[in-house]
């Protein structure tokens, strides 16, 4: 059996690199309407940063068994 955090590290990579991806398409097609912040881009920084913990738990965990 895999840990948890296996799993749990497969969604954050999963749900990040869709937020990031989502980013990066309204990077390149901006909405006509926009927000307060919209100018530091977080689904950027968002996407990525929980990309990057999803491959960290992914591969710290992934020859452990429970």
């Amino acid at each position: 059996m895999k840990p948890i955090w296996y799993f749990v590290g497969l969604i954050l990579l999963s749900m990040g690199a869709i937020i990031f991806l989502t980013g990066l398409y309204l990077l390149i097609n901006p909405p006509s309407t926009n927000t307060v912040l919209s100018a530091t881009r977080p689904n950027i920084w968002w996407g990525g940063l929980m990309t990057i913990a999803g491959v960290i738990f992914v591969i710290r965990n992934r020859n452990v068994r429970v």
